[in-house]
Parts: C-alpha cells; sequence; structure tokens
C-alpha cells in the first residue's frame, strides 16, 4: 500500500490531527513537537531528532535538475526513503525514477498531483508527502487517495448449476465499514473468477440485518484484498483489508475486525463467465446473496440456471495472492 505522509513543519496542530483522524501513515514535525504529537494518538513521526523516522538517517529530500540526480536518488533509495521534489512538474523524470527504483516518495500540493504520482507508469511512486497547509484540502486528499480503491472491472455471469453439499467451515468477515445495497465482496474458488457477494445489509424477518458483515464462503476461497491480491478466507484475521466492491465497480479497502468460522451447510454454484465456467461456495442460507447486473441481492437460495449475477473475471494464477502468468489449471 502507499504511503501518505502529511508535513506539519513548521507545527500546526490541526494539520497533526487531520493527518490522524484522515489515516495517514506518517507526518513531519519539527524535534521538539515529537512528544505532543504522541499525546495526541499513535502514528509515525518524522523529525530530525527523536520520531520514529529521522531525517538524513531514514530519509532524505532531494530536488530533480539534471539525470545525474536522478542517479544519485536511485542510490539512495537503496538504503532509505528519499523525498523527490521536482523543480518542474515534468513526468519523465519521475517514471525514470519509479522504473528504476523503490523507497520513491513524492511532495504534492494538491490533490491532481498526488493523483498523477501514485499512478506514474500505472505503479506510482511509493509515498507522498502532502504540503498543503490547508487541514481541509489535506483531509480531502487522503480521503480520495486512501479511501478510494479505484474501480474493478465487473462482468455478467450466468448461472449454469446450483447443488447443495455437506457441512463445511465458512468465514463470515466483520468489516469495520457499514455496506449499502449493492455492496460486498468478491469471492470465488479460482482467482480467474470472483463473485460479487452481497454484504448482510438487506433486511430480514428472521434476522437482524449486519451491514458490517461479508458471509464470504468456505475456508479455502479466494477472497479479493486492496493491491490487485487475493487472499485465503482462512487466513484473514483483525487488522487485515479486504476490497469492499459495490455492483458499479466501485472499490475501497475494508479493514477486518473479525472473522467467525463456523460449519454450515453449503451450495454449490456454477457459472459460466467470458473466460468460461466459474465457481464459488457459500452457506446454504437465504441471507446469503449474490448481485444482479441491476444492483439487486439475490438469494443463493433462490438462484436458478439462467440467472445472471455479477463478478470479477481475470487470467487465474495465483502465487501468496499475487498474480502470476504460468500454466495452471483451477477447477
Amino acid at each position: 500500500m502507499k504511503e501518505i505522509w502529511v508535513n506539519a513543519d513548521p507545527w500546526e496542530k490541526e494539520l497533526v490531527t487531520t493527518a490522524l483522524e484522515s489515516g495517514a501513515d506518517a507526518v513531519i514535525v519539527p524535534n521538539d513537537m515529537v512528544e505532543k504529537v504522541k499525546d495526541l494518538g499513535i502514528i509515525t513521526v518524522v523529525s530530525h531528532e527523536g520520531g520514529d523516522i529521522r531525517w538524513d538517517e531514514d530519509v532524505v529530500r532531494m530536488e530533480i535538475n539534471s539525470s545525474d540526480d536522478e542517479d544519485e536518488i536511485v542510490r539512495l533509495s537503496r538504503s532509505m526513503r528519499v523525498i523527490v521534489k521536482p523543480t518542474d512538474w515534468e513526468i519523465i523524470p519521475l517514471e525514470n525514477l519509479v522504473a528504476r527504483a523503490g523507497n520513491i516518495f513524492l511532495e504534492v500540493n494538491d490533490l491532481e498531483s498526488a493523483e498523477t504520482a501514485l499512478t506514474i507508469l500505472e505503479k506510482g511512486v511509493d509515498g507522498i508527502i502532502i504540503a498543503d497547509r490547508d487541514p481541509i484540502r489535506v483531509r480531502e486528499i487522503i480521503s480520495r487517495v486512501r479511501g478510494d480503491g479505484g474501480t474493478m472491472d465487473l462482468t455478467e455471469f450466468q448461472i449454469t448449476h446450483v447443488r447443495t453439499l455437506r457441512m463445511g467451515h465458512r468465514v463470515c468477515v466483520d468489516t469495520c465499514t457499514m455496506m449499502k445495497q449493492g455492496e460486498g465482496a468478491l469471492v470465488g474458488n479460482s482467482s480467474g473468477g470472483l463473485f460479487l457477494v452481497h454484504s448482510e445489509s438487506i433486511e430480514n424477518p428472521y434476522v437482524s440485518p449486519r451491514p458490517f458483515r461479508v458471509n464470504a464462503g468456505p475456508v479455502h476461497a479466494y477472497i479479493m484484498a486492496p493491491g490487485g491480491r487475493t487472499r485465503y478466507l482462512s487466513e484473514l484475521g483483525a487488522g487485515d483489508e479486504i476490497l469492499g466492491v459495490d455492483w458499479e465497480g466501485s472499490a475501497m479497502p475494508l479493514v477486518v475486525g473479525r472473522v467467525k468460522v463456523e460449519r454450515r451447510p453449503l451450495i454449490l454454484v456454477e457459472a459460466s463467465g467470458p473466460n468460461g465456467p466459474v465457481t464459488t461456495i457459500l452457506q446454504n442460507a437465504e441471507t446469503i446473496r449474490l448481485v444482479t447486473p441491476e444492483g439487486k441481492p439475490l438469494s443463493v437460495v433462490r438462484i436458478k440456471p439462467g440467472d445472471r449475477v455479477l463478478g470479477h473475471a481475470e487470467e487465474a494464477g495465483r502465487h501468496f495472492g499475487h498474480r502470476i502468468e504460468e500454466t495452471i489449471t483451477e477447477k
């Protein structure tokens, strides 16, 4: 995940509280304000002395004026973070750095430059330093960059077969976010086809809604996480992140508060996707729902062949959750 730092040097308490409340990773402050930051909340502090990250030891700031500067930044980035301050916003030098090095941070002054920095060469720099002194604008930049997980390409899966299975261990993922109708998580038996499983945000005469929960499926299943990764449901725990997705493809990282693993009756859902057959296994219960192309929840106990639901399709193949290109078949 990209790092977001806020520059509060010269000292500005409101900038520090904005950084804390908005989920920034670190704040830059003068030496004599390090302890004041610690009193306000838990956040990484960058300073010359007394901070968690120290100038000249862990991080340096450099300007780009020539190709020699680029070479020096690449050299330094092998052992520390390098904050780059371009003398002008020419993209080519930044592309060169992103292509050649890691640990590259960029100073930004507005949302546009932040979004550009984080998408250069479709990879982006490793972090941004927000230099804007207006707490409202700082909050907006962090919200847009941190809160927005981008978009996921969703496609239609046509249901071909549904059948009940024996008992198995299924996982409820309880997040720290209240979801709405049309929102859920991408889950499946193969990374090549993930179904959009609806959150438990729907009113039901028998069970109170749990808008923070996705009853995702059995322990072996994949769930989409931020950064294009997948995780096994069995390995999730408090503090991890999954990717929340709505029926229009908007995505946002969701913090996991807890997971509940229990034995329940299961159901196999088979469908046809753009790359071929896709399957998922879910709990056999009325409150477990997939999502139609119109954004409506569809209970798994009412699904029948010919129905269409939303999912995400890609070429199968994962190594420790990361996409890889290799010959692999998942059934």
